[in-house]
C-alpha cells in the first residue's frame, strides 16, 4: 500500500463539480492499494500516518502530529500510485489491486483513520475526481507499507 501524504491548509475533492469530501488544516492522503496488500498494510500506514510529526510546534519545529494539532484528513483512492513505468512510455497498473480488493482496503484504512482523526473526508472510489490542494510548506511524504514491515 502506498500513501502520498501532504500537509495542507485545506483540500477538497469534487465529482461532476460537486464537492464530495474536504478537509481543513491537516493531511491530504492519496492511497494506492496493491494486489498483494492485506489489512495489516492499512493498519501499519494508519498508525504511522496518524502519529507522523510533520506539523510545527510553537518553536517552528516539525514536532506535532495531525492528532496533536486537532487536524483533519482527506483520503482519496489513487490506483495510479501502483504504476509500473519500467518499460515503454505508457505505464501499466497490473500491480494495483482489483477494484473489489482495493476498495475493501481503502474503506478499512478510512475507518482506521476515523478512529484517530477528528474529521476524515473521502472521495468516491473509482470515480473521476478533481482534487484541490493548498499545500502547507510544502510537506510531502511518500510512504510504502512494505517498508514499515521490514
Amino acid at each position: 500500500m502506498i500513501a502520498v501524504i501532504q500537509r495542507v491548509r485545506n483540500s477538497s475533492v469534487s465529482i461532476d463539480g460537486i464537492v464530495r469530501g474536504k478537509c481543513g488544516h491537516g493531511l491530504m492522503i492519496l492511497l494506492g492499494v496493491s494486489k498483494d496488500d492485506v489489512k495489516l498494510d492499512a493498519e501499519l500506514l494508519a498508525t504511522k500516518i496518524s502519529k507522523l510529526r510533520i506539523f510545527c510546534d510553537e518553536n517552528g519545529k516539525m514536532n506535532l502530529s495531525v492528532k496533536d494539532v486537532d487536524g483533519e484528513a482527506l483520503i482519496v483512492s489513487q490506483f495510479t500510485l501502483l504504476a509500473n513505468y519500467k518499460k515503454g512510455n505508457r505505464p501499466d497498473y497490473f500491480g494495483a489491486g482489483s477494484p473489489d480488493h482495493a476498495n475493501e482496503l481503502y474503506e478499512y484504512f478510512v475507518e482506521l483513520m476515523r478512529k484517530e482523526v477528528k474529521h476524515v473526508g473521502t472521495g468516491e472510489f473509482g470515480a473521476d475526481m478533481q482534487v484541490s490542494i493548498l499545500n502547507d510548506g510544502p510537506v510531502t511524504i511518500v510512504m510504502d507499507s512494505n517498508i514499515l514491515k521490514s
